[in-house]
């Protein structure tokens, strides 16, 4: 069957109607590229998605990062996953920051791009009505590994600081992630560190040309979120699949043994036959807004009886 063309406009009208209220439904307001904090000259940015119905005052930085590029399809594969859908529909406020890439950035420049980020969230906490006492921090791989290590690395704020931002602190109350990579000095349980064309733009500018064996392995301890933990006082919870062919899943049971040894709190939900990721995913990311809000305390979301 042929459509005349007055038909054939009259269906892509309607199509396009179609998809204009299927936006209008959309559970968030999304402001595109806004820049948190300036690092080599050249800005970094951030997405805001504003919940379109009532806020409940929370907000979740989400550190959008895979193998440690930060481009704009990244948040689109956060977006894929529900990410936004579900926290804005809760009325929170998400802030998906990109903190740069290892073709520019060391890991130690993205950690302290990581801290920038948690500290714009603050200093604008009262511009977009949340409570900067009660923030989450996520991210996924990457992204996970780089809130993991930021959480528990946090840095004071300094009331005296040129900068505005470092008049805020980096600390937040609960992070929960994804599949992160924790310990750059043991992969895979063989005490073999991870591939050094993965490691070594991570370390050091211009690579690991000239460095000693013994500070490779220092800096590589430096930015292992394993390495890192102290006496960490917010609750942790990590996601990650027993099919992992990318980050063993190993990554993110030791790192919560070594919470839980040094006092704290931390959870490990292990997803059967989960990738890296898995096309399910959407359903982790509930029971992942479920654990925020016990943990920020949202307010109880009214059931679908209404009581």
């Amino acid at each position: 069957m042929r459509l005349s063309s007055s038909s054939a406009v009259a269906l892509m009208v309607l199509a396009l109607a179609g998809t204009a209220r299927a936006a209008d439904r959309l559970p968030y307001e999304q402001k595109q590229d806004v820049v948190y904090a300036e690092a080599h000259g050249t800005g970094l940015l951030m997405d805001v998605f504003t919940p379109a119905g009532p806020s409940n005052g929370l907000a979740i930085v989400d550190i959008a990062s895979g193998a440690w590029h930060s481009d704009r399809g990244k948040i689109r594969d956060h977006t894929r996953g529900q990410f936004f859908n579900i926290f804005c529909a809760r009325g929170y406020t998400v802030f998906a920051a990109r903190p740069g890439s290892r073709t520019r950035y060391t890991a130690a420049e993205m950690d302290q791009n990581v801290k920038s980020a948690i500290r714009y969230v603050k200093q604008h906490a009262a511009e977009y009505k949340i409570d900067p006492d009660r923030l989450g921090l996520t991210g996924a791989s990457a992204g996970g590994h780089l809130a993991t290590l930021a959480a528990l690395t946090p840095v004071e704020a300094k009331p005296d600081a040129r900068n505005p931002l470092e008049h805020y602190d980096s600390t937040v109350r609960a992070v929960a992630v994804f599949f992160p990579p924790t310990d750059f000095l043991d992969w895979d349980g063989s005490g073999k560190r991870v591939r050094m064309e993965v490691l070594s733009p991570l370390l050091y500018v211009g690579g690991t040309n000239g460095h000693s064996d013994d500070e490779i392995k220092e800096a590589a301890r430096a930015i292992s979120p394993l390495h890192r933990v102290g006496k960490p006082t917010i609750p942790f919870l990590l996601i990650h699949g027993d099919a992992d062919k990318t980050v063993p899943l190993s990554h993110s049971q030791k790192l919560v043994e070594a919470i839980k040894k040094a006092g704290g709190s931390a959870e490990l939900i292990v997803k059967p036959g989960g990738g890296h990721p898995w096309p399910t995913l959407p359903e982790e990311v509930k029971v992942m807004a479920d654990w925020y809000d016990k943990q920020l305390g949202a307010a109880p979301r009214p059931s679908s009886n209404g009581k």
